[in-house]
């Protein structure tokens, strides 16, 4: 059976140049950055290159890069080690729509007494400006820390003005970036973010290497105590060939980012418009304007999107209903139930999320198969049109 694997927001497969770059550090190149004979020296020199190359892809300068193990590390790090420096009075500002690995530490710092304020969305998953600018108002210390792009709808919030707004504010601002690497420009100069997060195995490096940006000047009490690593801010041997293979992919994104984006907007749009054709009561969640060119968001109505997964999957059709990192809950999305998705269409929202390669044939193939699966499982629904005025009184 051939797999079609459109879940592409919650990983994607390592780039065959990311693989080859990393195995020579899985054989005899595997000496202890931090050792002083030569032999580690030129381990040092490596990561020192990898450092420059991803320092390059944001604008920033080298000493501004932490590496971490992941982008939901890169989160908590962000907040946690900033709401510690801020003190318990200072205020924290995220938005309801955030992954986990912002909402997680933002809902439980709120449990340790800090003042958390979630900024709500509109019925296309848009930020609302207005309450934004309301929670900085006011003369406390002010941690944001707001996503740039939503990992289940692929809206792209504003971040030039959100960043500029904070700034005003004298408030630090943090930005969850792991859905926008390698399909937008990040430029920290022209973007006054004071720390930015991203994870490699969105744009095909391995599992488990991120990086926080953390612009100079920032201060950030430090979580992970050990060695000198990462200037003291992250104790712990360095990770070598996931870090060599990150530079790789972020060469790679580099390269080839404006072509990919056009390729990628094309084949959702087909994808898109051929699921909207064919599968009636079927609704795009989120801004169709304002988005990744890789992601779309699709709820059919008055059946589950647990089903439609489970039978799709049997046709090597991969997908997702939202997060990877709710997976396994029976609640509907807190990303749509946040756009206030009506309730006939919020437990059946699908995420198709595209890669560098994912062919039209594969399209092709989905736009055959997935229509017939919906109607099959609308046929074995109780629920229908006429059905919903009954059940809501």
């Amino acid at each position: 059976m051939k797999t079609i694997y459109l879940d592409n927001n919650a990983t994607t497969c390592i780039a065959p140049e990311v693989r080859e770059a990393m195995m020579p550090f899985f054989n005899e190149r595997y000496g202890n950055p931090s050792s002083m004979h030569f032999f580690g020296g030129r381990i040092g020199k490596d990561i020192r290159e990898a450092r420059e190359k991803i320092a390059s892809f944001i604008n920033a300068d080298p000493s501004e890069i932490i590496f971490t193990s992941c982008g939901t590390e890169s989160d908590n790090m962000a907040i946690n080690g900033c709401a510690e420096v801020l003190g318990r009075n200072a205020g924290i500002i995220t938005s309801r729509v955030e992954h986990p690995a912002v909402l997680g530490p933002c809902r439980n710092l709120k449990d340790k007494g800090h003042r958390v304020t979630e900024i709500a969305v509109n019925n296309l998953g848009q930020l609302d400006m207005e309450a934004y600018r309301d929670a900085l108002k006011g003369d406390n210390k002010k941690l944001i820390s707001i996503m740039w792009a939503n990992n289940e709808t692929g809206v792209v919030f504003p971040m030039g003005e959100i960043a500029s707004l904070a700034k005003e504010a004298g408030a630090i601002i943090h930005t969850d970036a792991v859905q926008i690497a390698g399909k937008m420009p990040i430029d920290v100069q022209k973007m006054p973010v004071d720390m930015l997060s991203i994870s490699g195995h969105k744009i095909h490096a391995p599992k488990g290497i991120g990086f926080l940006y953390l612009r100079r000047g920032t201060r950030l009490r430090t979580f992970m105590l050990g060695g000198h690593q990462e200037n003291g801010r992250r104790g712990g041997t360095e990770n070598v060939p996931y870090i060599v293979g990150f530079s790789k992919a972020i060469e790679l994104a580099s390269e080839n980012m404006a072509a990919e984006d056009k390729q990628l907007a094309y084949l959702r749009d087909k994808l898109e418009n051929g699921l909207m054709t064919t599968c009636p009561d079927a609704r795009i969640n989120g801004d169709t304007v304002n988005r990744l060119p890789n992601t779309t968001n699709i709820s059919f109505e008055f059946i589950e999107g647990e089903a439609i997964l489970y039978h799709v999957s049997d046709l090597g059709i991969c997908a997702s209903t939202g997060s990877a990192c709710a997976a396994g809950s029976l609640e509907p999305s807190h990303v749509i139930r946040a756009m206030g998705v009506p309730f006939t269409a919020v437990h059946g929202s699908i995420r198709f999320s595209l890669s560098r390669y994912t062919t039209e044939a594969e399209i092709d193939y989905v736009l055959e198969k997935f229509p017939p699966v919906i109607r099959k499982l609308r046929d074995l629904s109780p629920f229908s049109k006429d059905s919903m005025p009954f059940l809501e009184v």
